[in-house]
């Protein structure tokens, strides 16, 4: 602790004042902002104690140079480069995994080095088995680097094969410390960004719930039609400061954990979610036709959803609250659906109902009208059928939470391969499934594997035929400014070279003032690992090649010395590196994930608009045969698979730098249009699966075909946006009402759709509220042809 004068602002009679300057405190603040829950600076603690110590224990005991290099960057690898999840268990099984893929590559690459075609062609095909693993899972997109690293480092030092049990040594050595020190040094704690702004909205969502529920409860308007606004601004406050905290934090496209990527799936459901209830709430405060049943659904959401932002809050909460609250809210909706059928007024011939247009008489919340028209007979379903989606939405955000718990819970060869919680899948099934969906011309994920085993088989040639001193560097330097575009890898580009020349200069310095005194290089080793893992996340990356430059020139002068001439080695073999990858990166896929987007968006449009036409198509079927006999339709795979894709590119977009060819708002908008469609078919599957089986026979041809042609309309419509999104065709114009279409729907859901006593049936309810689905989808095409507009396409 040390004291600093501040003589500012004082007479010169006026005694000085002394604050407490705290270095430690003021370095964690620095640190707070810049490294969010120290994640890199555990890292780099940890691997400033063990690498340094596993090197001297080789180098200066063992006498066994090879085995200390291996030792020091497999701790490197396996402490610095990755940060696995989960319990204490899981991550060191993690570890030990990663050990052994380590010895398996380690030995690829000693015999691959034997010959510079066996080391080109295996560093093609390793690198990209490598690079593409990472889609199957979180473990290992998270582990790409280190793995890479236990490869490139023996194929790039040929060497011979006696030498294999050296490096094999090494790699045990590293293993071993890395799992001591996962456990015992620091343990990580993560708390993911999304959670507490997310739990915000949910909460907001639930007061919002409650106000309208009471409104609705009361006879009279004023006061509480005032909460129910104040309520809702809430909701879209906290909704947009979501959204915002999603766009800024930094994630790399799959790297996120199951459990991680099922709450940034919150971000668009909630995001849904508040652009219904913008819709639900009471226009005024005279609005108060609702029914108790509506009111009951509403309270039940508003329990799942505070129960929901409790479990986003605190982990440990228990699961089983939520998943019974869940499981009152569908007892609610089912009663509610019920209710809808005996609340609907009795039918009026069709033409009476066409000319006259009347509408139902109330007394209270309960109609009592005889014979009502055709609006009527579609708002009396209204006020139920906004519950209802609300209460779609609010189980598909209570899912997700469930299932990120559940995935945090898995096993290790659950999570190691990717399998969804609960999933009927196998693991092995689930990972060929998700790698099957990747393996498509224009997947961002693929064309990054393949950009990137292009790019060290070209570095490793290179190398060898330049006759470079250390090729690594060269394949390393390949790897670290390779990025999924020509632009930001050519940015990365001047950044590694301008932080290595930056670092060379430092080394330079730090030899000319300690020279080759190996007692005192031993000292700050430790300390230059540690600046070396904090500062590309703290600062930049260009200041993180500085301080490794600085590392290297350390590590070597120790177990080699050779001077300045190292430094100069260092500056040609990045430059070397820099160069194969802008090479690479303007010949493969330049434009990145920019271009990679639309076409993502394209598909995923047109897939998602099919599987919404596919549950229509099922429910038109159920109203002849039942749920029961009836497979989901298989457009669902096809739409999720597409999704996938859709999210990996649009993860790659926001993470690549410079300026965007598409403002990002209009981007975020077009995506989260893919989840509302993905939303509305699932909504309409899961309403008719909750449908009776053994339906009486009756003619539905009429309202079959009326669904029909809404859902080929909005097909046709979402295609052609496709068409524009991929081919830079005119964006279609949004599609007005059809309100012959839902006329001739209500008539024919109130001609053959009434049981002999003139009382509605469910199926016909359920027709009604299909309808209601697709025009919620239909009205999102203005604010999608907007976006479209603005974006350019």
């Amino acid at each position: 602790m040390r004291t600093v004068p501040i003589p500012r602002g004082h007479p010169p009679t006026t005694p000085v004042r002394y604050v407490n300057v705290n270095p430690l405190r003021q370095l964690t603040a620095w640190l707070r902002p810049r490294d969010p829950g120290y994640a890199a600076t555990r890292r780099a603690a940890r691997t400033a104690l063990v690498m340094p110590s596993l090197f001297a224990l080789c180098s200066q005991v063992f006498h066994a140079p090879v085995t200390g290099s291996f030792a020091a960057f497999g701790a490197i690898a396996m402490l610095l480069l990755v940060d696995f999840s989960g319990t204490r268990v899981e991550r060191l099984r993690a570890h030990a995994a990663l050990g052994a893929a380590w010895i398996v590559l380690v030995v690829l690459g000693s015999l691959a080095a034997q010959s510079v075609w066996t080391a080109v062609g295996a560093t093609v095909l390793v690198g990209f088995a490598v690079l593409f693993s990472g889609v199957v899972s979180s473990v290992l997109a998270g582990a790409t680097t280190a793995l890479l690293l236990g490869f490139i480092l023996p194929v790039s030092t040929a060497a011979p094969l006696s030498q294999i049990p050296d490096r094999l040594f090494g790699v045990l050595l590293a293993t071993g410390a890395a799992m001591l020190a996962v456990t015992f040094l620091w343990p990580s704690t993560f708390e993911f960004p999304l959670a507490r702004p997310a739990a915000q909205v949910c909460r907001a969502a639930a007061g919002q719930l409650r106000a309208e529920a009471q409104h609705y409860s009361a006879k009279v308007g004023g006061r509480t039609f005032v909460q129910c606004v104040d309520c809702a601004q809430e909701t879209v406050s906290t909704a947009r400061t979501l959204r915002g905290i999603f766009l800024k934090t930094p994630y790399r496209p799959t790297g996120l954990s199951t459990g991680s990527r099922a709450l940034v799936r919150l971000v668009d459901e909630l995001t849904w979610l508040t652009a219904i209830l913008a819709e639900s709430g009471p226009e005024d405060e005279d609005d108060l036709t609702t029914d108790a049943e509506s009111v009951a659904v509403r309270r039940a959401a508003a329990e799942v959803l505070d129960l929901s932002a409790d479990l986003l809050e605190n982990p440990r909460h228990d699961v089983d609250r939520l998943r019974q609250a869940a499981q009152e809210l569908r007892s609610a909706l089912t009663v509610m659906e019920e209710r809808a059928v005996i609340r609907l007024p009795l039918p009026r011939a069709a033409g009476d109902a066409v000319a006259h247009g009347s509408e139902p008489t109330t007394t209270g919340t309960e109609p009592t009208t005889t014979g009502v028209g055709v609006e009527g007979f579609i708002d009396s379903l209204d006020v139920s059928f906004r519950a209802q989606e609300v209460a779609f939405v609010v189980l598909q955000v209570a899912e997700n939470i469930v299932t990120a718990r559940a995935a945090d819970r898995r096993r290790w060869t659950d999570r190691l391969l990717g399998r969804e919680p609960e999933s009927a899948t196998g693991a092995f099934a689930s990972a060929r499934e998700r790698a099957l969906a990747h393996l498509e011309p224009h997947s961002v994920w693929l064309h990054n594997s393949i950009r990137g085993a292009v790019g060290l088989g070209i570095a490793t040639a290179l190398a060898d035929r330049t006759g470079v001193e250390h090729s690594f560097w060269v394949m390393l330097g390949t790897l670290s400014v390779l990025r999924s575009n020509a632009l930001n890898t050519g940015q990365n580009a001047y950044r590694a070279i301008s932080g290595t020349v930056a670092g060379s200069v430092l080394g330079a310095g730090l030899l000319q003032i300690i020279g080759h005194d190996r007692p005192v290089l031993w000292l700050l080793l430790p300390l230059a690992v540690l600046v070396a893992g904090i500062v590309p996340a703290a600062i930049s990356f260009a200041a993180g090649q500085a301080a490794f430059t600085v590392t290297l020139v350390i590590l070597f002068n120790i177990s080699q010395p050779a001077g300045l001439s190292l430094i100069y080695v260092r500056i040609e073999d990045i430059a070397l590196g820099c160069a194969v990858s802008l090479v690479v990166g303007l010949f493969f896929w330049p434009r990145g994930a920019a271009a990679a987007v639309s076409k993502a968006l394209a598909e995923a449009y047109a897939d998602s608009a099919r599987y919404l036409v596919g549950a229509v198509d099922y429910a038109v079927s159920c109203c002849g045969t039942g749920p029961a006999a009836l497979d989901a339709p298989q457009e669902g795979r096809r739409a999720a698979a597409a999704a996938r894709r859709l999210d990996d590119a649009f993860r790659t977009y926001l993470a690549e730098r410079g300026s965007k060819a598409v403002p990002l708002g209009e981007m975020t908008t077009l995506v989260t249009g893919v989840v509302v469609l993905r939303l509305a078919a699932d909504a309409v599957l899961e309403l008719w699966r909750r449908s009776p089986t053994g339906l009486p026979a009756a003619d539905r041809a009429a309202a079959q075909k009326e669904l029909l042609v809404l859902a080929e309309r909005i097909l046709r419509w979402y295609e052609n946006l496709a068409e524009g999104l991929e081919g830079g065709a005119a964006v279609p114009e949004p599609q007005p009402s059809d309100h012959r279409t839902t006329v001739r729907l209500a008539e024919a859901v109130r001609r053959d759709l009434y049981d002999p006593d003139g009382q509605a049936t469910a199926t016909g309810v359920r027709i009604i509220w299909t309808g209601d689905h697709l025009e919620a989808v239909r009205r999102l095409e203005p604010v999608l042809a907007t976006a479209a507009g603005l974006a350019g396409v």
